[in-house]
Parts: structure tokens; sequence; C-alpha cells
């Protein structure tokens, strides 16, 4: 079986974030412990794991939720301090959670601007509305009108509108949690295309999923987190859906690999489509 690589090469041309050493307890739980990342601009690295290996807590970390107990971050190449969202945000690292933070009783326009209306002197919504047109623009995107409410919209538009919104502050890093999740596959390959979008923009893109195939569409590279720790950075063109999952239910080197690698198949009971830990139901965090 390939042994995960120390170190996958950078898909994009500069690198932009970088954990060293990150570990994060809460009391006596170890939900990280010492975790090397590297992401690049014009890069999306898909982040997978078992519930409960960490990944909610690092994004945490990233978004200035959660300080990490030990560890450092640099972001373009200067150490810093992520102390509050707000921070992450000006920064230019923005979070794009699960839940996506959308109120279904506004239209598209005031979704996006919820907060950061522009008003120079009273409420404008020319602005607004051609502003909104442009991130739209840079995705790709296209919904039928800015006036609907997001009530009316589907699961992959919604994603669409909450991605928008992420691009306001002009982000380096854009960080999105499960972003297919419950999605049909006509609206998985909408969303797909803007994670593409966002790389060809420059973007650095982290991308947790569960989900084999949208990794295999879209990442450049995967790393694995298991039990909070680092369990393998694999360059996505060189590794085999077996070893990643291997990689994340630690089952290496065991009878029923040993027997698969043999036999030329997949060990029984293993699904190549889907990363372990992928049955959370929808809106529901990662447990760690």
């Amino acid at each position: 079986m390939r042994q995960p690589a120390a170190e996958a090469p950078e898909a994009g041309t500069r690198g932009v974030l970088s954990l060293r050493g990150i570990s994060k307890t809460f009391g006596a739980v170890a939900a990280l412990a010492d975790i090397d990342l590297d992401v690049s601009a014009g890069e999306v690295l898909a982040l997978v794991g078992d519930n409960g290996a960490g990944k909610s807590t690092l994004v945490k970390v990233l978004s200035g939720v959660h300080a990490p107990t030990a560890g450092t971050i640099t972001f373009q190449d200067e150490q810093v301090t992520i102390s509050s969202p707000a921070v992450a945000q000006r920064l230019g690292i923005a979070t794009v959670y699960q839940d996506l933070a959308l109120c279904e009783n506004l239209n598209v326009i005031e979704n996006l601007f919820l907060g950061q209306e522009i008003r120079p002197t009273r409420l404008n919504s020319v602005a607004m509305e051609v502003r909104s047109w442009e991130l739209l623009r840079q995705l790709s995107a296209k919904l039928p009108t800015l006036r609907i409410p997001i009530a009316s919209l589907s699961g992959g538009q919604r994603q669409t509108v909450a991605i928008a919104r992420s691009l306001l502050g002009d982000p380096k890093v854009v960080v999105l949690d499960e972003p297919t999740a419950a999605l049909g596959v006509a609206q998985t390959a909408e969303v797909l295309n803007l994670v593409e979008r966002l790389r060809d923009n420059g973007h650095a893109v982290i991308m947790i999923s569960h989900s084999m195939p949208d990794v295999r569409a879209v990442a450049d590279t995967v790393a694995v987190l298991r039990l909070g720790r680092n369990n393998g950075v694999f360059p996505v063109r060189d590794v085999s859906n077996e070893d990643i999952i291997a990689a994340i239910t630690g089952a290496t080197d065991n009878v029923v690999t040993r027997r698969a690698e043999r036999s030329g198949g997949a060990a029984p009971g293993t699904k190549s489509d889907t990363v372990p830990g992928g049955d959370t139901p929808p809106g529901e965090d990662d447990p760690s």
C-alpha cells in the first residue's frame, strides 16, 4: 500500500496559509494534536476524516471561533493570531458553514449585504445590486433575479449566495464546510463548478467533504485527519480511494486489506464513494 506523502506538491503558485503544530484541548480532551497543514493560492485542499477526527475544530481554529492551545499559524508569510471571526475576515479567511446562515425571508441582495450594507449617508441599494451581480459574475453563477427570497431558491442556489457573500471581503482563503451535503446530482455539479471557479480566480480553498467523487472532481490535494492528528497528505492524482479510506480508518495493515490487495479489489464493506463519517445528518457539525 502506498504510504502517505510527507508533503503533497503544491497546486497553487505560492503558499498562503501554513499551520504548524496546531493543538487544541478542551479540558482533558485533545481535539487536535500537532496538526500541520499548508494550502496555496489556486489550490483546492480537501480535508477528510471520520466523525470526531477534528475537522470541525480545525475549521473553527481557522475561522477564529477557537484559539489553538499550541502551534503557529502563518498567513501570507507572517505569523498571525486569529483571535476572533472578525480578525479572520480582516486577514482574508472566509468560512462558509454547512448551515449557510442565510435568512430565508430576505432576498439575495439583502442576504449578501446583511450587516455590511453600503451606506455612505443612506442605504445605497443600487450600489449593492451592482456589487451583487459582480460577485456572481466572478463565480460564473446565474440566478434568475436578485430580488427573490432565499426560501424560493434551490440548495445549489443557496450555496451560491453563501459563497458569493464570502467574497465580499476579497479573501485569500475560502473554507467550505460540506458544501454539497444533502444536494442532488445537478445541484452538486453546480456547487463543484463554484469551487473550481474559486480556484481559477486564485483563491486557496479548504473543502471539508465526505464525498469521494466530489474530492476527485475538484481537489488537488487531500489531507486526512484521524483522531485529531495528521494521517496523510496526498496529491489526489496519485492516490487511490482505498488508500485514502485506509488512512481515515487506520486500516493500513490488517488481514482484510491485505487480502483485498492480493485479490486486486476493495476491502469488503469499504465504500469507495463515501468517506467514513459521511452519515452525519445534514446541518449537524462534526462532533470534534
